[in-house]
């Protein structure tokens, strides 16, 4: 059962499948009609980077360029770490991993049809191979220099997503809300750290027209680099909880840290909060912008009430909004699915959505691999919320369990990064299953077995 987990860079070099929207899943349904009706006027351009030019790449990085004069005007296709999904156009970005480094597979990507790879060495060609190179010091920083540019040359909105549990399923209902109005791009995964945030800015292109990223950390100082290259319109946060407790002390630390998503917000940018989070509330205006708070607790200007329990198919409720009120089915169960609508609402009021539109958004909610996936099998109905672990996500999924019809059974495993009150905070847990007269509770672990 489970919270949020950062993607590595070695992971990166592995996991990155769908580095062009063409391909990709987050390219909405939604947006199909509108790419069929500008086909024949974008044909020529779709798979160009807007202004991403070998120049341009080079003079943003601040890298030296190696190769040919007539490809520095070229735009690439596409940017990607992983040598596999390079082809025909590609920048590839060679990183050395802690397993594999990049820089090995330059000759297979210029054999691919590269036209260029950014590398921190001179690469090592095979006789008969050519390309161009961007020699740069740091290549991971040299990706965040370019995403940042690049995010600069499209007109689009940019939803900023934090918070210390809950963020993805946060993007989802945001995105499935957005999707009813606007061609939408979202964070794909646990794409949401100093690397997954740039290569998903790399999947946009300028049919998108809002994109809904999703950002953590884990210290401080790393909020204000994504928000730099993100340059939100829309900030959301979730919650502050106790995740990375390690580095970040306590749960002012974590509100300090999260709070510089707000550092290169849009002038006219909108603020989103929980209303219903003690420390979130105290904020009153960030940049002489007045948030906008959501949230179960009456006087929220998007609050929720009359909620009915459809057991682990949802909730139904009543949203309120300064435009009006909405009957609304959460497909998802929990109380926090109902506080993500509630967030989908105020981020779709403030981008023109109609309650109607955000009705329909909301009620397309599906949940992901690893997030509270329903599988039916054998008479028996089995849960997936294994993604990773904070307390407050893994008590909410043990009170979600409690909906459920039947004998229950709870599988639970280590927490990570909570710092010297580890062993109190996962005694906790075990605390509130019991309160919550689950049948069977089964630690994996050496942290686990304290909430026996």
């Amino acid at each position: 059962m489970g919270g949020e987990r950062s993607v590595s860079p070695a992971d990166m070099r592995f996991n990155h499948s769908r580095d062009h929207p063409g391909v990709s899943d987050s390219v909405n349904t939604d947006c199909e009609l509108k790419q069929i009706i500008k086909e024949k006027k974008r044909k020529s351009q779709e798979k160009k980077m807007k202004n991403l030019t070998l120049e341009n790449i080079a003079a943003a990085c601040g890298g030296s360029y190696h190769g040919s004069e007539t490809d520095r005007n070229r735009e690439v296709t596409d940017i990607t770490t992983d040598s596999r999904k390079a082809g025909e156009g590609s920048l590839f970005a060679a990183i050395k991993g802690e397993r594999v480094d990049g820089h090995s597979f330059i000759n297979q990507v210029f054999e691919k049809g590269a036209l260029c790879v950014l590398c921190e060495k001179e690469p090592e060609l095979s006789e008969g191979v050519t390309g161009n190179w961007i020699l740069v010091s740091s290549t991971l920083q040299a990706l965040k220099d370019i995403a940042e540019f690049y995010r600069q040359q499209l007109s689009l909105r940019v939803v900023g997503i934090t918070g210390s549990v809950g963020k993805t399923s946060t993007k989802e209902a945001v995105a499935s809300v957005l999707s009813e109005k606007y061609c939408v791009l979202k964070t794909l995964g646990n794409f949401n750290n100093e690397l997954g945030l740039p290569l998903t800015v790399f999947r946009l292109r300028e049919e998108h027209e809002a994109a809904v990223l999703e950002m953590g950390i884990s210290d401080f100082g790393e909020m204000h680099r994504l928000s730099k290259i993100a340059r939100p319109d829309v900030c959301v946060m979730t919650n502050i909880g106790q995740c990375h407790l390690e580095f970040l002390h306590d749960r002012d630390g974590i509100l300090r840290a999260k709070s510089e998503i707000f550092d290169f917000i849009a002038e006219d940018g909108k603020i989103v909060l929980n209303g219903d989070d003690d420390k979130l509330s105290t904020l009153h205006e960030v940049k002489g912008i007045a948030p906008t708070f959501f949230g179960l607790e009456s006087g929220r200007e998007i609050c929720a009430d009359e909620l009915v329990s459809k057991g682990l198919r949802g909730t139904v409720c009543q949203i309120h909004t300064p435009q009006g009120n909405i009957s609304v089915h959460v497909p998802l169960p929990g109380r926090h699915m109902v506080m993500n609508a509630l967030a989908g609402t105020a981020v779709g009021l403030e981008l023109g959505l109609s309650l109607e539109e955000i009705k329909r958004g909301i009620e397309k909610v599906e949940a992901l691999n690893g997030r509270f996936h329903m599988i039916e099998h054998n008479g028996m109905l089995i849960v997936d919320d294994c993604y990773n672990a904070s307390p407050v996500a893994m008590m909410a999924s043990l009170d979600i369990l409690m909906d459920a019809e039947g004998r229950k059974v709870a599988i639970l495993g280590d927490m990570f990064e909570l710092g010297e009150n580890e062993l109190g905070l996962h005694a906790g847990v075990g605390t509130h299953a019991s309160r919550n007269a689950i049948d069977l509770l089964i630690c994996v672990g050496e942290r686990c077995r304290h909430m026996a």
